[in-house]
């Protein structure tokens, strides 16, 4: 298991009255009991049970636990750290906060309620199952504290990798560069998709790891390529949290001048959402060009993109949505948009890579409009490091 699970044989005690706030916990499976002492007699409250999440008030607002949680039977917990709970809060509509200002204040009233003006817990007092926060959470939720606590253990093991997806260049009738993604093979779930957990990550500052690690392999294996490709190229995703660490550009610089690479050798990929701060993009595209690090936009013409992005902002290449790729052989007015879409881009002194590629026919098509990358499964699909060579040294398409 990993170190975001905790597992508890029958009697052993999750937290005790009085003690200090921490995690919370989402239970898994088993039973806990939640209790009290008073007068050198026990009380319980509560019995909780899979799906059930305890201990999460305290973690809340910092209060000493007001109830010992002991495992009734053999349990398995999944930890929620303390700054998972608040990272969420603070970025919660002002609305839902302060909504869950008044659920606070109303537990820790029930609980003095339940206590009683003697100090003393009674089973008849109203509402002591209320006074432990018991909580039950939709399938949703329960589903996203588990797996971005099982994402917190992965990157702490080492258990994400990164796979690099080949970029064809119609002018060098080659491969340049690759495109860096990364995975997570799920030791009980197995392959875990891209869209399910780096849309998680990047929910939170779990991105900010998995950013530095896709940087750190694609640095690693840009430097194992020096001898016999020195000027292959990688393009790595950025998320609008990484954009956000100050002195960003910089970071990047160090990473790979620590490893041994030219900063040059990187690519930027920015998504549309980032690319509605303008500012802060604008910012981050100036310094990264005068470190000679190339930007682009990715997957462009299809959802929050606009004509905005491209007037306002110095990409140096633009990436053509797989579905315009895809539907334009069948699709006329698709291949006529996918025309006027490459022209605008070429007038604005951007280069085009077509994602989703898949076949010959595509490409020759793609090459007729001037478009100048490929990318795709007819190209090649992502790959171990190990592979990159073999893309580098063929030359012309499949």
């Amino acid at each position: 298991m990993t170190a975001a699970t905790l597992i508890l044989l029958a009697g052993e005690v999750v937290f005790r009255e009085g003690d200090a706030p921490g995690a919370a916990y989402l239970i898994e499976s088993g039973k806990i009991e939640v209790s009290v002492t008073q007068n050198q007699q026990r009380l319980v409250l509560s019995y909780l049970g899979a799906g059930d999440l305890l201990g999460e008030m305290a973690a809340i607002d910092d209060a000493p636990r007001s109830a010992e949680a002991r495992a009734v039977e053999a349990s398995v917990l999944t930890i929620i750290e303390r700054d998972q709970i608040h990272e969420r809060l603070n970025e919660a509509d002002p609305i839902v906060r302060a909504l869950m200002g008044s659920l606070l204040h109303r537990y820790r009233s029930g609980l003095l309620a339940a206590r009683g003006s003697s100090g003393i817990v009674s089973a008849n007092s109203p509402g002591p199952k209320a006074a432990v926060g018991h909580i039950k959470l939709a399938g949703q939720a329960v589903n996203k504290f588990r797996l971005e606590s099982q994402l917190m253990g992965a990157i702490e093991n080492d258990e994400l990798s990164v796979v690099f997806q080949p970029l064809y260049e119609f002018a060098s009738e080659r491969v340049v560069g690759f495109e860096a993604l990364t995975r997570w093979a799920h030791p009980e779930r197995g392959n875990i998709s891209p869209a399910e957990f780096i849309a998680l990550a990047e929910e939170t500052s779990l991105i900010l790891p998995v950013g530095q690690y896709a940087l750190r392999k694609s640095c690693e294996a840009l430097k194992a390529l020096d001898t016999e490709f020195p000027d292959c190229f990688i393009a790595v995703n950025i998320s609008a949290r990484q954009s956000a660490v100050p002195d960003f550009a910089e970071l990047i610089e160090k990473q790979a001048r620590m490893i041994g690479i030219d900063p040059r050798r990187l690519e930027l990929e920015i998504t549309e959402s980032l690319t509605l701060d303008y500012d802060l993009v604008r910012a981050l595209i100036e310094r990264c060009h005068s470190l000679g690090i190339r930007i682009s936009l990715d997957d462009f013409g299809t959802g929050l993109s606009n004509l905005g992005h491209l007037h306002e902002l110095e990409f140096d290449t633009v990436k053509l949505d797989q579905a315009f790729t895809r539907q334009m052989m069948s699709n006329e007015r698709c291949f006529e948009l996918v025309r006027g879409i490459v022209n605008m881009i070429h007038a604005i002194g951007a280069k085009v890579i077509a994602e989703g590629v898949e076949t010959r026919e595509q490409a020759e098509k793609l090459r007729g409009l001037g478009v100048e990358y490929l990318q795709g499964w007819y190209i090649g699909r992502p790959a171990p490091p190990e592979d990159m060579i073999g893309f580098l040294a063929r030359v012309g398409m499949p």
